[in-house]
């Protein structure tokens, strides 16, 4: 298990405010089976997304709700296209293994995300999206 603080910031376009998410977060599994947990700074649980093949669900204080993959999940509750599947291999400073990427500095671009590893020894970790709107995905591990 995976767990530590993220901050996803997005930043501003024509049509839309910056915004963002801060949350403690507890990962499990892999891109195939898996569940994320999010929770508020001091403790209350955000939401629980649990996936394994054929079945993604999302699980708030509203509800239940079943998407078809991963992505599907991520544009309805971030609002964005964040590459969850590709979360557990990036948290352990890897690629995930279900797309091409390419060596960048101390780290890789996968799937449009530059992943910087720099600092990854200390448990943090950066992905950036430069297409528009902007993303930064800040990651703090709490054992690195």
């Amino acid at each position: 298990m995976l767990s530590g603080r993220l901050s996803l910031q997005v930043a501003a376009t024509e049509t839309a405010p910056a915004r963002g998410v801060n949350a403690a977060f507890d990962l499990r599994g892999s891109a195939e089976a898996g569940e994320l947990r999010l929770s508020t700074p001091l403790g209350p649980q955000m939401a629980a997304a649990r996936w394994s093949p054929g079945e993604v669900l999302l699980v708030t204080s509203q509800g239940e709700a079943r998407f078809p993959d991963l992505a599907a999940l991520a544009r309805e509750a971030l609002g964005e296209d964040l590459p969850l599947q590709a979360l557990p291999d990036w948290l352990r400073g890897r690629p995930w293994t279900g797309a091409a990427s390419m060596p960048q500095g101390e780290g890789f671009t996968q799937l449009g995300w530059a992943l910087d590893l720099t600092r990854k020894a200390e448990g943090f970790i950066i992905a950036t999206r430069a297409q528009a709107p902007a993303v930064t995905l800040r990651i703090r591990l709490e054992n690195p």
